[in-house]
């Protein structure tokens, strides 16, 4: 099978994956439930405040505090978006997760569906791998002691997967739609939940529900500073049942400064940890270096 091919199938397999977790068809216009405002990720000043070494000393310069690299914005001041590390970054790859849990899917999780997988994480701890999670405000919201965890571990970092993981466009994957006028709001209420919840290591980085996206909500985010983030190898592990094929899916796809998604949602991707056992001694084999996003960004 072809490259090409097989990643046509994978975003198939992925589409699918989406509309099964979103358990609704069609696109109908929905929202999320109303929230309270809230701010939106704290600017991300390069220096810290000066201070006095005692009452009579004068203040001396403490040393600058790097923040997350971003991009610049597009054309129009779009939001920008970013989909693989440049050249400069050498044999890197990012392994990417995304913790998908939809606003509406609270009764799927009373009845005892998991949206979580705390084996894949701890799979990650053990064996040294920096990874960032692209999680949902909902997610948070249902496994707060799991965000905080994650969200505190130097290993990870926690990027914005909308609150909702409603659709910011028409026709995506099935997935419900987010009226224009909520995406702010969206956005802002799950770094708000990530707050909540504890976190500390949040960068000011979104990945739109299904990798969905138009000028139009490029356009609707820009306010909010924030870089899109997508990826260019799909690892074909939502609701996949064979960890080696998504694992081979992966190894052929990847190049030097690849961005991979994954998933870290236990009953939509029941094989990624496994094919995870796999994937990483293989491609620190070949000589890559794993990596975060903020990482592969700022090369």
């Amino acid at each position: 099978m072809t490259t090409s091919v097989r990643t046509r199938t994978a975003l198939a397999v992925l589409g699918a994956a989406l509309a099964a977790l979103s358990g609704c068809a069609g696109g109908a216009e929905r929202t999320p439930p109303s929230a309270s405002p809230a701010s939106s990720v704290p600017s991300l000043s390069s220096a810290s405040p000066t201070t006095p070494l005692s009452p009579h000393a004068p203040a001396r310069p403490q040393a600058a505090v790097q923040g997350p690299p971003t991009i610049a914005p597009g054309p129009g001041g779009l939001t920008p978006v970013f989909k693989r590390g440049t050249p400069a970054a050498g044999k890197t790859v990012a392994l990417t997760f995304d913790a998908d849990m939809t606003a509406d899917q609270g009764p799927r999780a009373a009845n005892g569906e998991r949206f979580d997988n705390p084996e894949l994480i701890a799979l990650l701890r053990r064996l040294d791998v920096p990874a960032t999670v692209f999680m949902t405000g909902r997610w948070a919201e249902e496994y707060p002691a799991q965000a905080e965890s994650i969200g505190t571990d130097p290993l990870f970092e926690i990027a914005n997967h909308s609150y909702s993981h409603y659709a910011f466009t028409a026709d995506c994957y099935g997935l419900p739609v987010i009226g224009r006028a909520r995406m702010t709001a969206d956005v802002q209420r799950a770094f708000a939940a990530f707050r909540t919840a504890g976190a500390r290591n949040v960068v000011p980085y979104f990945r739109f529900p299904g990798g969905c996206y138009d000028d139009a909500a490029l356009r609707a985010l820009a306010p909010e500073k924030v870089t899109a983030v997508q990826w260019d190898v799909v690892s074909g592990d939502a609701f996949a049942t064979d960890a080696d094929a998504v694992a081979e899916q992966v190894l052929d796809g990847v190049k030097p400064g690849s961005l991979v998604v994954l998933h870290c949602t236990r009953s939509a991707a029941p094989v990624t940890e496994e094919a995870v056992r796999r994937i990483v001694p293989e491609l620190r084999g070949r000589g890559y270096r794993l990596v975060k996003v903020s990482e592969l960004m700022r090369r």
